[in-house]
C-alpha cells in the first residue's frame, strides 16, 4: 500500500473510531465545546489570519488571473471570524437532535416502536476555498453527533489547518476526542477517488464545488453520495410583477455576494413587462460593475449590452455576470428553469398567487423563492445554524443540510416477551 493511501485509511479509521465516542456525547459537553471553540477563534484570530495571508500570497501568485470574486472566497477577516464564531454560539444554543423521539406507534401484540433520531456516523466533505466551511462542518458534526474527515482545497490549505488546530485546541480542553476532526493534508488529487471508496469508514460524502470535483467522487463511490452541485440560479420576473420589487431583488441577488453558490446568475423576464423592467434593471445592474449578456431580444431594449451564447444559459459566473433573456408566457420560463437550473434555488416575482403557487409546485429546485432573493439559500438564514452543504439530489432532506439533517432515525422496540408467530 502508498504513503497516500496508508495516511488517508489510518485518518478515515481513527474518525470512525471516533464516531463511536462523539455519538454518545451529552448535550452540555457538546455545547461546552461548541461555546469554547468559538471563543478561540476569536482570540486566536490573530494566528488564523497570519495563515490566511500565506494561502492568499501563494494564491496570488499561481493565479494571478483569478476574479475579484473568485479571490474573495478565499480571503479570512477579523468580521469573517467573528461570524464564524456566532455560529458555533448559535449550533451550541440550538436542540439537540440527537436522542429525540420523532414517533411512537403501539403495536396491537403491545410492542411500542420508537422511531428516534441518531448520528450518520462519520462524514466527508470535500470542498474548495471557502476557509470557513472548516469551521462549519466541524461544528455541525459535533453538535449531531458525527465525526468528519475534512478535505479542503490546496488554495485554503494553511488557513484550514490553524482553523482545525485552534478548534480541537479548544475541544480538548472541554472533554471532547479531538479525533472526531480529521483534515486531510495531503493534496494529491489521488486522494478524492481513495476517499470515495473507503466506505468501511464513511458513511456518507459531501462533495462541494465544481463539476468536475462533483462527477470524480460520484465515479468512484462506495460510499453515499450527497451532491453540492454549483448553483445557477434563475429569477423569473412574472407579467404581474412590481417592477420596483422586482428591480431591488434581481440586484440584490446579484451584486451582495456574486461568489457564493446561491447568488443570482439568470433573470427572466416576461415579454409583457420587459419594456418596464429592463432598461431601469440593466442601467441598475451596471452601477454596480454588473457585465450583462441577453437575450437578441434583450439586446433590443438594451444595445449595448453582450449577446448571450447557448453556453450562457448553463454558466455559473461566480462573478459580477448576468444573463437575461424575455420569455413569451409563464410556461416557456419554467421550462427554461427546468431545463438549465442546477437545482439549489429559483424563484419568480409576481403579483399573481396562483402564479406564485404554481410555480413552486412545478419547479423542483431545492429552494423555491417568491418576491424574495435567491441569497437567502443559507443554512445560517434558514435558522439552522450553518451548513454542511446545499443539498440538490432527491435523498435525504433537500436544501441547506443543518444540525437535524446530519441525523437518521433508527426504531427501537419496546416489548415484555413477545414471540413472532
Amino acid at each position: 500500500m502508498d504513503t497516500l493511501a496508508t495516511i488517508i485509511i489510518a485518518q478515515a479509521r481513527e474518525a470512525k473510531e471516533a464516531s463511536r465516542l462523539v455519538r454518545a456525547f451529552s448535550t452540555d459537553i457538546k455545547n461546552n465545546a461548541l461555546n469554547a471553540m468559538a471563543d478561540a477563534l476569536v482570540s486566536e484570530k490573530a494566528h488564523i489570519l497570519s495563515a490566511n495571508q500565506k494561502d492568499i500570497a501563494a494564491f496570488a501568485v499561481k493565479r494571478p488571473d483569478a476574479s475579484a470574486a473568485l479571490k474573495n472566497r478565499l480571503v479570512l477577516t477579523e468580521q469573517k471570524i467573528e461570524a464564524m464564531a456566532r455560529g458555533l454560539h448559535e449550533m451550541a444554543n440550538a436542540p439537540d437532535p440527537v436522542g429525540e423521539i420523532v414517533s411512537t406507534t403501539l403495536r396491537p401484540n403491545g410492542l411500542q416502536l420508537e422511531k428516534t433520531r441518531i448520528p450518520i456516523g462519520v462524514l466527508c466533505c470535500i470542498y474548495e476555498s471557502r476557509p470557513n466551511v472548516t469551521v462549519d462542518i466541524a461544528g455541525l458534526c459535533l453538535k449531531s453527533g458525527n465525526a468528519c474527515i475534512l478535505r479542503g482545497g490546496a488554495e485554503s490549505m494553511e488557513s484550514n489547518k490553524a482553523l482545525v488546530k485552534v478548534l480541537l485546541r479548544a475541544a480538548h480542553v472541554a472533554g471532547v476526542n479531538t479525533n472526531f476532526v480529521q483534515l486531510i493534508t495531503v493534496t494529491d488529487h489521488a486522494a478524492v477517488p481513495l476517499l470515495a471508496g473507503l466506505d468501511q469508514y464513511i458513511d456518507l460524502i459531501i462533495p462541494r464545488g465544481g463539476e468536475a470535483l462533483i462527477d470524480a467522487v460520484t465515479a468512484h463511490a462506495k460510499v453515499p453520495v450527497l451532491k453540492h452541485r454549483k448553483g445557477v440560479t434563475h429569477l423569473f420576473v412574472d407579467a404581474s410583477a412590481n417592477v420596483e420589487k422586482a428591480i431591488a431583488i434581481i440586484h440584490n441577488a446579484k451584486v451582495s455576494n456574486p461568489s457564493a453558490c446561491n447568488s443570482l446568475e439568470k433573470a427572466l423576464i416576461h415579454k409583457d413587462c420587459a419594456a418596464r423592467v429592463v432598461p431601469a434593471l440593466i442601467a441598475k445592474l451596471k452601477e454596480s460593475g454588473v457585465e450583462v449578456r441577453g437575450c437578441a431580444r434583450t439586446q433590443e431594449l438594451a444595445p449595448d449590452i453582450i449577446l448571450a451564447t447557448e453556453a450562457d444559459w448553463s454558466a455559473e459566473y461566480l462573478d459580477l455576470v448576468i444573463a437575461i433573456k424575455i420569455v413569451d408566457s409563464f410556461e416557456d420560463a419554467v421550462a427554461h428553469i427546468n431545463h438549465y437550473s442546477t437545482g439549489l434555488a429559483d424563484g419568480i416575482i409576481t403579483e399573481d398567487q396562483n402564479a406564485a403557487q404554481r410555480f413552486t409546485q412545478i419547479v423542483d429546485s431545492a429552494a423555491v423563492y417568491v418576491n424574495t432573493s435567491t441569497r437567502f439559500t443559507d443554512g445560517a438564514e434558514f435558522g439552522l445554524g450553518g451548513e454542511i452543504g446545499i443539498n440538490t439530489t432527491h435523498l435525504h432532506g433537500m436544501g441547506p443540510m443543518g444540525i437535524e439533517e446530519l441525523t437518521v432515525t433508527k426504531y427501537v422496540v419496546r416489548g415484555d416477551g413477545q414471540i413472532r408467530v
